[in-house]
């Protein structure tokens, strides 16, 4: 029976946990998430995890904050002036904003403090700074 290695084009189904094991996505109730490995289609450590499992292999495993989406950066918080809100956006804590740069890129940043001439922003990804526990089964290798 053969085993993942790099640059197989695998499906897996996986269940993706804080550590308090509250579930922040799952593929169990679609089809199975299929993807190339060594491609940098998803965080390191979840291709790690795949590499020499076998069709039917099931495992957990813990991916640091390394390995997973990085630490929170203070970087990408950004205080912006209420004037450059569009009109119709009631800035509220946990409101999620878009933004394009110049090249036409989209950019999600969520509103994490609001002040009566200004908001602040923050563009982690929402599980930056996070340790994650994932469930993994293999269902295919191509």
């Amino acid at each position: 029976m053969s085993q993942v290695k790099e640059n197989d084009t695998v499906k897996v189904h996986y269940t993706g946990k804080l550590k308090s094991g509250q579930v922040f996505d799952s593929s169990l109730e679609r089809e199975p998430l299929e993807f190339t490995l060594g491609k940098g289609m998803l965080i390191p450590g979840f291709e790690k995890a795949v590499i020499d499992m076998k069709v039917n292999d099931k495992k957990t495993v813990d991916i640091p904050v390394a390995e997973a989406y990085g630490d929170v950066r203070k970087e990408l918080f950004h205080k912006v002036e209420n004037t450059q809100l569009p009109e119709d956006v009631k800035p509220e804590v946990g409101l999620g904003l878009m933004s394009k740069d110049a090249q036409g890129n989209e950019h999600p940043f969520k509103i994490v403090e609001v002040n009566e001439d200004h908001i602040v922003v923050d563009g982690n990804h929402p599980l930056a700074g996070q340790e994650l526990v994932f469930d993994l089964e293999l269902v295919e290798i191509k």
